[in-house]
């Protein structure tokens, strides 16, 4: 049987984590009733304001289709409202509404509280290096696309 490399280690590695980090994230998102693309797109909206469908698309990573849906579902809810971009028709702007800000407010310390936990154990300067290692990793894939 042929020897892992460890190039082939840390990918499997990185995979296994990245899917663990997954489901400890969408348990805690499914505690406030929402999914985890809601999240992301209310997330997006919350530190970043008002955002056109396209920059929220690039922030969070959903297909544009799926991206409607989503904005869709929580503008039923009351939690953002789009709004006409006067320089550009076609764009339209999206943003959260004082509901959906009071919500994020709630939550979102919550949330990172969740995510401090997962990298309690971890230093900072170890937080650094797995930042700066998990950065040349994914520029090296997008140039392989």
């Amino acid at each position: 049987m042929p020897e892992y490399s460890s190039a082939l280690k840390a990918f499997v590695v990185l995979m296994k984590a990245n899917k663990t980090l997954e489901e400890v994230i969408k348990k805690d998102i499914s505690n406030y009733g929402m999914r985890t693309s809601d999240f992301t797109v209310l997330e997006a909206l919350y530190h970043k304001g008002r955002q056109t469908i396209r920059e929220i698309t690039e922030a969070v990573l959903i297909q544009t289709g799926s991206i409607t849906y989503v904005i869709d579902k929580l503008e039923k809810r009351e939690l953002l409202q789009r709004s006409a971009c006067k320089d550009d028709r076609r764009a339209v702007y999206i943003q959260l509404t004082p509901k959906g800000e009071q919500l994020m407010e709630e939550i979102f310390p919550k949330h990172q509280q969740v995510i401090e936990e997962i990298f309690s154990d971890i230093t900072e300067e170890e937080k650094e290096t797995v930042i700066n290692v998990l950065k040349t990793v994914g520029k090296k894939g997008e140039m392989m696309l």
